[in-house]
């Protein structure tokens, strides 16, 4: 794969910068990481193709315009030292947030994916990754914040706000919020003690899990 998936992130990289996706910095993390390594071997073929790609276990890894979209939004205003992500997934975009963010700490609830990411970023190389596996009755790592950055690679019916206590003052949180079929991507920011809310583009993620959901 490895002249081959070099080329196809090459050609990814045209179709996002195409697709309105101007930040050289996210561009040059996609283009960094191998794709073909998060999904399953039956899906390689199709690793660098913009769309989302089923990971098991009801989870997907998200497409990679939007995954170039909400990093571009966490980074616009300043690169945090440190950022958070609810739902490790497959790990892929953790692992472009780790190409330019110091320290990346991500939380995945399903148990089986948590080790399957923890191994693959170890073989990776990412070692500015800190992968937990989410206890069941809290949202997040409040223990390790307060963090720059909140990033929710799911969809939450209405903004969490454990997570808001979780960011830090000026700090801004990335969340898909709505229903399955109505979600919008929403940017918060902490103002002192003040939430400001803004509103962006239709999207579609996988449901949040629940504590009280079972995934196994």
């Amino acid at each position: 794969m490895g002249m081959a998936s070099a080329r196809s992130r090459a050609r990814l990289v045209e179709r996002l910068r195409a697709l309105g996706i101007d930040d050289e910095r996210v561009l040059d993390a996609i283009n960094r990481v191998p794709r073909h390594e998060f999904v399953d071997e039956a899906m390689t073929s199709r690793a660098y193709d913009d769309t989302a790609l089923p990971i098991g276990y009801g989870q997907t890894i998200s497409q990679p315009y939007i995954v170039g979209e909400m990093t571009r939004l966490l980074i616009g205003e300043g690169v945090p030292e440190q950022v958070l992500e609810i739902g490790t997934g497959s790990g892929y975009q953790a692992a472009v947030l780790a190409e330019i963010v110091p320290t990346v700490y991500s939380v995945e609830r399903v148990e089986p994916l948590y080790e399957q990411a923890r191994r693959r970023f170890a073989r990776l190389g990412y070692r500015n990754i800190r992968v937990r596996l989410a206890r069941e009755d809290v949202l997040g790592l409040p223990d390790y914040g307060p963090f720059e950055a909140i990033l929710v690679t799911a969809g939450a019916e209405s903004l969490p706000t454990g997570l808001l206590e979780q960011l830090a003052e000026g700090g801004r949180m990335i969340v898909p919020v709505g229903a399955s079929g109505d979600q919008r991507l929403i940017v918060v920011r902490r103002e002192n003690d003040t939430f400001v809310r803004e509103t962006l583009d239709a999207v579609s993620f996988v449901p949040l899990i629940h504590e009280s959901q079972d995934v196994r």
